[in-house]
């Protein structure tokens, strides 16, 4: 069908979307099962959380025992579902201090609403100097790190598979930690399906879930310039400074630590309202521990450290 200048009419977005929702589901059927998933609690895990419980249950029938387990995708279509252990689904989530403190608690109950099996894997990259000392590759060495040690998990587990939840959006980007994935032969559905963020955060939504419209939140090490020392402190630093300011109903949020400056990043739209609080703001932040707190004026961006990186941009 032509449209009105002669060009290919544009197919319809939510036909485009129902397409890859079911070559999605299509993939985590003919996955070879237990599988795992690198689970963050973040949108782009939990989609691809959800669409493998979604492919590991089936239905019971009438009249089966009660007592077995009830994923999210089963209560939304109303037939009660089991998860079979050949078909077993983990949700793994890295603990560590380079995430924001409260992932934890927020993947907790996400694996718990979708019907995974959640495991917390403990893990110090910090440990590592060729992390801790913060290169530019710095994302490349910590993936390898910790999808090493999710692989260990993985094996105990008599699990083959592990999934991630990069999207196509992320080839965009400085993303040195695909390489690190594909060289450890993780999957990347999301990735390999042409998922782009926007795509992403509408299936979540579709799905139910529940943290479908969460904003990103990347390692917090994405909050210094490269060849800045990391520590466990100034993690701490920027975490409960950004908590304060999603608080006060800031939605993206970074605040980037030079030195003892703070640089905050807010969308531009939300910059007049921070300044309106500013000696609140000015006040906490300097209360964790910086001389200087500054409002960048380009607003949020993601991968604002990596403007000096030939032009690439977390």
């Amino acid at each position: 069908m032509k449209g009105t200048e002669g060009q290919p009419e544009r197919r319809d977005v939510r036909d485009e979307l129902q397409e890859k929702k079911e070559t999605l589901e299509r993939y985590m059927k003919n996955l070879p099962g237990p599988v795992m998933v690198a689970f963050s609690g973040g949108v782009d895990s939990s989609l691809l959380l959800a669409a493998a419980c979604r492919a590991a249950v089936s239905p019971l029938p009438a009249g089966a025992a009660s007592g077995e387990a009830v994923t999210a995708s089963c209560r939304a279509e109303a037939v009660t579902c089991k998860v079979t252990e050949e078909r077993k689904v983990y949700a793994a989530t890295v603990h560590t201090s380079l995430h924001p403190v409260q992932d934890a608690d927020v993947a907790a109950r996400v694996a718990s609403e979708l019907g995974a099996s959640h495991l917390v894997v403990e893990i110090d990259e910090l440990k590592d100097a060729d992390i801790a000392d913060n290169p530019p590759d710095r994302c490349y060495r910590c993936k390898k790190f910790l999808f090493t040690r999710l692989l260990q998990e993985a094996s105990s587990l008599g699990v083959s598979v592990i999934l991630e939840g990069s999207n196509a959006d992320d080839t965009k980007a400085y993303r040195p930690g695909l390489r690190a994935v594909q060289e450890l032969g993780i999957k990347s559905p999301l990735l390999e399906l042409g998922f782009t963020k926007r795509e992403v955060r509408a299936l979540a939504e579709e799905y139910g879930i529940s943290v479908a419209d969460r904003p990103s939140a990347p390692c917090l090490a994405t909050r210094f310039p490269y060849g800045t020392r990391l520590s466990r402190e100034r993690m701490r630093q920027v975490d409960e400074g950004e908590q304060f300011l999603r608080a006060l109903g800031f939605y993206n949020v970074r605040i980037r630590a030079h030195g003892d400056t703070a640089r905050i990043e807010v969308d531009r739209k939300d910059m007049g309202k921070l300044l309106e609080r500013a000696e609140e703001v000015a006040q906490k932040i300097r209360g964790l521990g910086f001389s200087y707190v500054t409002l960048d004026l380009e607003g949020f961006r993601s991968g604002s450290m990596d403007i000096n990186l030939s032009g690439l941009s977390e």
